[in-house]
Protein backbone atom coordinates (compact mmCIF):
# COMPACT_ATOMS: atom_id res chain seq x y z
CA UNK A 1 0.00 0.00 0.00
CA UNK A 2 1.11 3.50 -0.53
CA UNK A 3 1.74 5.93 1.82
CA UNK A 4 -0.96 7.98 -0.14
CA UNK A 5 -3.52 5.02 0.08
CA UNK A 6 -2.42 5.08 3.80
CA UNK A 7 -2.94 8.43 4.43
CA UNK A 8 -6.32 8.79 2.69
CA UNK A 9 -7.36 5.78 4.90
CA UNK A 10 -6.35 7.29 7.92
CA UNK A 11 -9.45 9.53 8.93
CA UNK A 12 -7.36 12.29 11.30
CA UNK A 13 -5.05 12.56 7.96
CA UNK A 14 -7.33 12.88 5.75
CA UNK A 15 -9.57 16.09 8.05
CA UNK A 16 -5.87 17.60 8.60
CA UNK A 17 -5.22 17.83 4.87
CA UNK A 18 -8.67 19.27 4.64
CA UNK A 19 -7.95 21.97 7.47
CA UNK A 20 -4.75 22.73 5.56
CA UNK A 21 -6.58 23.41 2.48
CA UNK A 22 -8.87 25.75 4.13
CA UNK A 23 -6.52 27.66 5.48
CA UNK A 24 -4.71 28.14 2.35
CA UNK A 25 -7.27 29.17 0.40
CA UNK A 26 -8.55 31.70 3.51
CA UNK A 27 -4.79 33.04 3.11
CA UNK A 28 -5.53 33.58 -0.61
CA UNK A 29 -8.27 35.21 0.16
CA UNK A 30 -7.06 37.92 2.00
CA UNK A 31 -3.90 38.31 -0.25
CA UNK A 32 -6.39 38.91 -3.03
CA UNK A 33 -7.60 41.58 -1.79
CA UNK A 34 -4.51 43.87 -0.79
CA UNK A 35 -3.20 46.43 -2.67
CA UNK A 36 -2.82 50.35 -2.59
CA UNK A 37 -6.09 52.09 -3.54
CA UNK A 38 -7.97 55.34 -3.54
CA UNK A 39 -11.23 55.24 -3.05
CA UNK A 40 -14.11 57.62 -3.48
CA UNK A 41 -16.98 56.24 -1.30
CA UNK A 42 -20.52 57.20 -2.23
CA UNK A 43 -21.81 53.88 -1.43
CA UNK A 44 -25.60 53.34 -1.12
CA UNK A 45 -25.28 50.03 0.82
CA UNK A 46 -27.26 48.57 -1.42
CA UNK A 47 -27.27 44.90 -2.19
CA UNK A 48 -26.44 45.02 -5.58
CA UNK A 49 -23.20 46.34 -7.38
CA UNK A 50 -22.36 47.14 -10.25
CA UNK A 51 -18.70 47.42 -10.89
CA UNK A 52 -17.34 49.08 -14.24
CA UNK A 53 -13.58 48.51 -15.60
CA UNK A 54 -12.21 51.54 -17.33
CA UNK A 55 -9.58 53.36 -17.92
CA UNK A 56 -7.60 53.08 -21.44
CA UNK A 57 -10.46 53.62 -24.42
CA UNK A 58 -11.32 57.19 -23.28
CA UNK A 59 -12.28 57.51 -26.70
CA UNK A 60 -15.58 55.49 -25.94
CA UNK A 61 -16.73 57.07 -22.52
CA UNK A 62 -18.91 59.73 -23.71
CA UNK A 63 -21.20 56.77 -25.25
CA UNK A 64 -20.57 54.20 -22.85
CA UNK A 65 -21.18 55.96 -19.29
CA UNK A 66 -24.22 57.87 -21.27
CA UNK A 67 -25.79 55.33 -21.43
CA UNK A 68 -25.38 53.52 -18.01
CA UNK A 69 -26.15 56.58 -16.81
CA UNK A 70 -29.39 56.51 -18.42
CA UNK A 71 -30.38 53.04 -17.84
CA UNK A 72 -29.01 51.69 -14.60
CA UNK A 73 -31.25 51.27 -11.45
CA UNK A 74 -31.42 53.73 -9.05
CA UNK A 75 -31.11 50.62 -5.84
CA UNK A 76 -27.93 49.96 -7.88
CA UNK A 77 -24.29 51.18 -6.09
CA UNK A 78 -22.14 52.10 -9.20
CA UNK A 79 -18.61 51.72 -8.51
CA UNK A 80 -16.00 52.67 -11.87
CA UNK A 81 -12.68 50.99 -11.16
CA UNK A 82 -9.35 51.60 -12.90
CA UNK A 83 -6.52 49.06 -12.54
CA UNK A 84 -3.05 50.93 -12.80
CA UNK A 85 -3.93 54.51 -13.00
CA UNK A 86 -5.82 57.36 -11.49
CA UNK A 87 -8.22 59.10 -14.12
CA UNK A 88 -9.57 62.92 -13.20
CA UNK A 89 -11.90 62.31 -16.09
CA UNK A 90 -13.87 59.21 -14.49
CA UNK A 91 -13.57 60.85 -11.23
CA UNK A 92 -15.57 63.96 -12.52
CA UNK A 93 -17.90 60.78 -14.26
CA UNK A 94 -18.55 59.36 -11.00
CA UNK A 95 -19.40 62.68 -8.99
CA UNK A 96 -21.67 63.91 -11.72
CA UNK A 97 -23.54 60.71 -11.56
CA UNK A 98 -22.85 60.13 -7.24
CA UNK A 99 -21.04 57.28 -8.23
CA UNK A 100 -18.31 56.22 -6.25
CA UNK A 101 -14.65 55.47 -7.86
CA UNK A 102 -11.88 52.75 -7.27
CA UNK A 103 -8.31 53.49 -8.92
CA UNK A 104 -6.01 50.86 -7.53
CA UNK A 105 -1.79 51.41 -7.87
CA UNK A 106 -1.43 47.99 -9.59
CA UNK A 107 -2.63 47.36 -13.07
CA UNK A 108 -3.96 43.67 -12.78
CA UNK A 109 -7.37 43.25 -13.30
CA UNK A 110 -8.34 40.55 -11.16
CA UNK A 111 -7.39 42.81 -7.99
CA UNK A 112 -8.94 45.64 -8.70
CA UNK A 113 -12.10 43.92 -9.03
CA UNK A 114 -11.51 42.03 -5.88
CA UNK A 115 -10.99 45.06 -4.02
CA UNK A 116 -14.37 46.81 -5.14
CA UNK A 117 -16.43 43.74 -4.74
CA UNK A 118 -14.77 43.81 -0.93
CA UNK A 119 -15.31 47.50 -0.45
CA UNK A 120 -18.91 46.75 -1.16
CA UNK A 121 -19.38 44.37 1.09
CA UNK A 122 -23.37 44.28 1.31
CA UNK A 123 -23.49 43.94 -2.41
CA UNK A 124 -25.05 40.17 -2.54
CA UNK A 125 -25.26 40.43 -6.60
CA UNK A 126 -22.20 41.94 -8.58
CA UNK A 127 -22.91 42.85 -12.24
CA UNK A 128 -19.55 43.51 -13.98
CA UNK A 129 -19.32 45.24 -17.77
CA UNK A 130 -15.73 46.47 -19.52
CA UNK A 131 -15.56 49.72 -20.54
CA UNK A 132 -16.43 49.10 -24.23
CA UNK A 133 -19.84 47.97 -23.61
CA UNK A 134 -23.05 49.26 -24.64
CA UNK A 135 -25.78 48.33 -22.18
CA UNK A 136 -29.46 48.87 -23.51
CA UNK A 137 -32.58 49.63 -21.42
CA UNK A 138 -33.68 46.61 -20.05
CA UNK A 139 -30.50 44.94 -19.53
CA UNK A 140 -29.91 45.15 -15.80
CA UNK A 141 -33.61 44.12 -14.74
CA UNK A 142 -33.67 40.82 -17.19
CA UNK A 143 -30.24 39.77 -16.28
CA UNK A 144 -31.74 39.99 -12.60
CA UNK A 145 -34.72 37.94 -13.72
CA UNK A 146 -33.17 35.39 -15.71
CA UNK A 147 -30.85 34.61 -12.78
CA UNK A 148 -33.58 34.13 -10.03
CA UNK A 149 -35.94 32.25 -12.50
CA UNK A 150 -32.97 29.79 -13.57
CA UNK A 151 -32.03 29.47 -10.49
CA UNK A 152 -35.44 28.57 -8.73
CA UNK A 153 -37.19 26.92 -11.50
CA UNK A 154 -34.71 25.32 -14.19
CA UNK A 155 -32.18 21.74 -13.23
CA UNK A 156 -29.18 24.53 -13.61
CA UNK A 157 -27.14 25.78 -10.44
CA UNK A 158 -26.37 28.97 -12.36
CA UNK A 159 -22.40 30.44 -12.23
CA UNK A 160 -23.49 33.60 -13.52
CA UNK A 161 -26.04 35.37 -16.21
CA UNK A 162 -24.94 37.30 -19.69
CA UNK A 163 -26.87 39.15 -22.22
CA UNK A 164 -26.77 38.22 -25.85
CA UNK A 165 -23.92 40.00 -27.51
CA UNK A 166 -23.58 40.34 -30.94
CA UNK A 167 -19.36 40.18 -30.80
CA UNK A 168 -19.05 37.14 -28.87
CA UNK A 169 -17.60 33.90 -29.62
CA UNK A 170 -20.97 32.69 -28.19
CA UNK A 171 -23.48 34.52 -28.57
CA UNK A 172 -23.54 36.32 -31.82
CA UNK A 173 -24.64 33.19 -33.60
CA UNK A 174 -27.73 33.28 -31.29
CA UNK A 175 -28.36 36.55 -32.40
CA UNK A 176 -27.83 36.10 -35.94
CA UNK A 177 -30.63 33.52 -35.63
CA UNK A 178 -32.66 35.94 -33.88
CA UNK A 179 -32.43 38.61 -36.63
CA UNK A 180 -33.08 35.97 -39.58
CA UNK A 181 -29.48 37.32 -40.66
CA UNK A 182 -27.75 33.72 -40.67
CA UNK A 183 -28.01 33.40 -43.86
CA UNK A 184 -26.55 36.94 -44.84
CA UNK A 185 -23.76 36.35 -42.48
CA UNK A 186 -22.42 32.76 -43.91
CA UNK A 187 -22.47 34.31 -47.98
CA UNK A 188 -20.26 36.56 -46.65
CA UNK A 189 -17.87 35.05 -43.95
CA UNK A 190 -18.57 31.22 -44.23
CA UNK A 191 -20.13 28.70 -41.47
CA UNK A 192 -20.91 30.94 -38.01
CA UNK A 193 -19.61 28.31 -35.05
CA UNK A 194 -19.63 28.87 -31.22
CA UNK A 195 -16.00 29.77 -30.98
CA UNK A 196 -14.03 32.32 -28.76
CA UNK A 197 -10.57 30.58 -29.53
CA UNK A 198 -8.27 33.80 -29.92
CA UNK A 199 -7.48 32.58 -33.74
CA UNK A 200 -11.05 32.19 -34.64
CA UNK A 201 -12.73 34.87 -37.31
CA UNK A 202 -15.43 36.85 -35.30
CA UNK A 203 -12.84 37.09 -32.77
CA UNK A 204 -10.22 38.53 -35.00
CA UNK A 205 -11.60 39.42 -38.34
CA UNK A 206 -12.94 43.34 -38.07
CA UNK A 207 -15.45 43.04 -40.70
CA UNK A 208 -17.38 40.86 -39.21
CA UNK A 209 -17.10 43.45 -35.89
CA UNK A 210 -18.41 46.03 -38.75
CA UNK A 211 -21.25 43.57 -39.93
CA UNK A 212 -22.64 42.62 -36.08
CA UNK A 213 -22.45 46.38 -35.54
CA UNK A 214 -24.89 46.71 -38.55
CA UNK A 215 -22.79 47.99 -41.31
CA UNK A 216 -24.92 46.45 -44.31
CA UNK A 217 -27.79 44.64 -42.27
CA UNK A 218 -29.89 48.02 -40.53
CA UNK A 219 -31.89 45.56 -37.86
CA UNK A 220 -28.51 44.96 -36.26
CA UNK A 221 -27.49 48.99 -36.04
CA UNK A 222 -30.01 49.41 -33.75
CA UNK A 223 -29.17 47.37 -30.56
CA UNK A 224 -31.81 49.16 -28.45
CA UNK A 225 -34.61 48.49 -30.66
CA UNK A 226 -33.62 44.76 -30.86
CA UNK A 227 -33.40 45.54 -26.83
CA UNK A 228 -37.32 46.29 -26.75
CA UNK A 229 -38.33 43.62 -29.14
CA UNK A 230 -36.24 40.80 -27.04
CA UNK A 231 -37.83 42.09 -23.74
CA UNK A 232 -41.42 41.70 -24.85
CA UNK A 233 -40.69 38.09 -25.79
CA UNK A 234 -41.54 34.81 -23.87
CA UNK A 235 -39.03 34.24 -21.46
CA UNK A 236 -35.97 32.57 -22.48
CA UNK A 237 -32.80 31.39 -22.04
CA UNK A 238 -29.75 29.48 -23.23
CA UNK A 239 -26.66 27.38 -22.12
CA UNK A 240 -23.27 28.77 -23.16
CA UNK A 241 -20.92 25.35 -23.40
CA UNK A 242 -17.90 27.03 -24.09
CA UNK A 243 -15.76 30.34 -22.73
CA UNK A 244 -17.32 32.97 -22.55
CA UNK A 245 -16.43 36.74 -22.96
CA UNK A 246 -17.47 38.11 -19.74
CA UNK A 247 -17.38 41.70 -20.31
CA UNK A 248 -21.09 42.49 -19.15
CA UNK A 249 -22.35 39.72 -16.21
CA UNK A 250 -24.50 38.97 -13.48
CA UNK A 251 -22.57 36.57 -10.91
CA UNK A 252 -23.42 36.26 -6.76
CA UNK A 253 -20.98 37.37 -4.31
CA UNK A 254 -21.14 33.86 -3.25
CA UNK A 255 -20.03 32.56 -6.07
CA UNK A 256 -16.95 34.87 -5.76
CA UNK A 257 -16.18 34.04 -2.60
CA UNK A 258 -16.84 30.02 -2.79
CA UNK A 259 -14.00 30.17 -5.90
CA UNK A 260 -11.79 31.80 -3.46
CA UNK A 261 -11.60 35.07 -5.31
CA UNK A 262 -10.04 36.24 -8.61
CA UNK A 263 -6.92 34.74 -8.82
CA UNK A 264 -3.99 37.80 -8.61
CA UNK A 265 -1.02 36.68 -10.60
CA UNK A 266 1.86 38.21 -12.22
CA UNK A 267 1.17 40.79 -15.14
CA UNK A 268 -1.99 42.54 -15.56
CA UNK A 269 -4.05 39.32 -15.42
CA UNK A 270 -5.96 40.08 -18.38
CA UNK A 271 -8.44 37.37 -19.51
CA UNK A 272 -7.42 35.68 -16.20
CA UNK A 273 -10.51 36.33 -14.28
CA UNK A 274 -12.50 35.19 -17.14
CA UNK A 275 -10.46 31.84 -17.93
CA UNK A 276 -10.64 31.32 -13.96
CA UNK A 277 -14.17 31.66 -14.16
CA UNK A 278 -14.98 29.36 -16.99
CA UNK A 279 -12.58 27.05 -15.54
CA UNK A 280 -14.54 26.92 -11.93
CA UNK A 281 -18.03 26.91 -13.38
CA UNK A 282 -17.61 23.46 -15.65
CA UNK A 283 -15.81 22.22 -12.31
CA UNK A 284 -18.15 23.05 -9.97
CA UNK A 285 -20.95 21.94 -12.24
CA UNK A 286 -22.70 25.44 -12.68
CA UNK A 287 -24.02 27.12 -16.06
CA UNK A 288 -23.17 29.76 -17.99
CA UNK A 289 -26.68 31.49 -18.48
CA UNK A 290 -27.39 33.79 -21.39
CA UNK A 291 -30.73 35.80 -21.23
CA UNK A 292 -32.29 35.78 -24.72
CA UNK A 293 -34.46 38.82 -23.51
CA UNK A 294 -32.18 41.71 -23.48
CA UNK A 295 -28.91 42.24 -25.73
CA UNK A 296 -25.79 44.66 -25.02
CA UNK A 297 -23.04 45.98 -27.62
CA UNK A 298 -19.62 45.30 -27.47
CA UNK A 299 -16.94 47.29 -29.05
CA UNK A 300 -14.46 44.40 -30.62
CA UNK A 301 -11.81 42.31 -29.38
CA UNK A 302 -8.79 43.20 -29.50
CA UNK A 303 -7.63 42.77 -33.02
CA UNK A 304 -10.79 44.78 -34.33
CA UNK A 305 -10.40 47.44 -32.45
CA UNK A 306 -7.94 49.69 -34.87
CA UNK A 307 -10.57 49.20 -38.01
CA UNK A 308 -13.17 49.68 -35.60
CA UNK A 309 -12.11 52.90 -34.44
CA UNK A 310 -12.69 54.32 -37.44
CA UNK A 311 -16.14 52.67 -38.05
CA UNK A 312 -17.02 54.31 -34.87
CA UNK A 313 -16.15 57.97 -35.85
CA UNK A 314 -17.80 57.53 -38.94
CA UNK A 315 -21.13 55.74 -37.34
CA UNK A 316 -21.40 57.77 -33.92
CA UNK A 317 -25.00 56.76 -33.93
CA UNK A 318 -25.37 53.46 -34.21
CA UNK A 319 -23.59 53.87 -31.19
CA UNK A 320 -24.98 56.83 -28.50
CA UNK A 321 -28.13 56.31 -26.06
CA UNK A 322 -31.25 57.03 -27.35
Amino acid sequence: MSLYDKIAKNQKCVDLVRKARAIKKEKNKKRRVKGNYTFINRKKDSNKLCIILAGYKQFLWEDVFGRIEKYVPKDIDVCIVSSGLYSEELAKIAEKNNWSYLSVKQNKVSLVQNIAINLFEKATMIYKLDEDIFVTKNLFEQLLRTYKETENTSYYRVGFVAPLMPISGYAHVRVLEKTGLLEAYEKKFGRAQHNWDTTGKVVVNPEIAKFLWGETEAKLRDIDALDDEFSKQDFHYSVCSIRFSIGAILFSRQLWEDMGRFEVGIGNNMGRDEIQLCNYLLADSRAIIVSENTIAGHFSFGKQTTEMKKFYKQNRDIFKVK
